[in-house]
């Protein structure tokens, strides 16, 4: 086959892997959501889950938001590596090897629209738990670690949402915010590795998923350098609280019963 043969083919191939509506807007929610990352360090999935999930479905927005997000942090891990207690990740990393498996086959074996349901539910509690400032103050324990891990794998694995047990069992602790910081982000470098295996396993990793992958991640990429631009011009709580509205706001128009609103 010749070169002109192959980029044709190729091109038809991306343009049948795409959905048939709703780019753009996947487009700015990536954007919103990468700009939530980089601003505050949370809330990219508790924003584009919701949102993508009302035009794809949960099954293509949470491999989309693992790749992407797994693409534009590759450059954290080495210095992740060096600061993070690895021993205290490495437990809770344990108990995420059984729960992103789990949470994964409810992402693959559940109705699309009760998983809908589900996460939205789940969006909304988590984010009660950011709003509320709770935090564990007690000193990490081998088991409490790994059922944090247990239960975040599980909501990875399911939705891409296992950041806010892990942020409110790791900020409350005595670690300064550097090994809090590189703890979190060693910690989803490998929970990213397990969801991308069960993912493969599971065979979520369909053609659609690349496709809009190479579409998405640069609005992704740029919001997430824009929000850490941001960060140093404004208070730490105003981004926060702009962060919880983003989410609620998510949670609330990516349910079922608003389907209209985004189609």
């Amino acid at each position: 086959m010749t070169l002109d043969g192959l980029i044709t083919d190729g091109q038809a191939w991306f343009a049948a892997a795409l959905p048939d509506h709703g780019i753009y807007a996947l487009m700015a929610f990536a954007f919103i959501a990468g700009l939530a990352r980089g601003f505050s360090g949370f809330g990219a999935a508790l924003i584009f889950i919701p949102l993508g999930g009302a035009i794809i479905g949960p099954k293509l927005a949470s491999p989309i938001l693992l790749v992407i997000d797994g693409i534009a942090t590759l450059g954290m891990i080495p210095t992740a590596w060096r600061n993070a207690n690895r021993p205290e990740v490495f437990v809770m990393a344990a108990g995420a090897a059984l729960g992103v498996p789990a949470g994964t086959a409810m992402l693959a074996l559940l109705d699309p629209t009760l998983l809908r349901w589900s996460i939205t539910i789940i969006a909304i509690s988590l984010l009660a738990l950011l709003v509320s400032g709770w935090r564990y103050h007690g000193a990490p324990s081998a088991p409490l670690s790994s059922g944090v891990g247990l239960i975040a794998g599980l909501f990875s694995g399911a939705a891409q949402l296992g950041g806010p047990p892990v942020v409110a069992y790791w900020l409350g602790g005595k670690s300064d915010f550097t090994r809090v910081r590189a703890n979190v982000v060693l910690y989803f470098s490998i929970s990213t590795i397990f969801s991308a295996i069960s993912y493969y396993i599971g065979g979520l990793f369909v053609p659609a998923v690349f496709a809009l992958t190479a579409v998405i991640l640069p609005s992704y990429a740029l919001g997430l350098y824009g929000g850490s631009k941001l960060f140093g011009l404004a208070e730490e709580r105003t981004f926060r609280i702009a962060c919880y509205v983003l989410i609620a706001a998510a949670a609330i128009i990516g349910m079922p019963l608003l389907d209209g609103v985004l189609r």
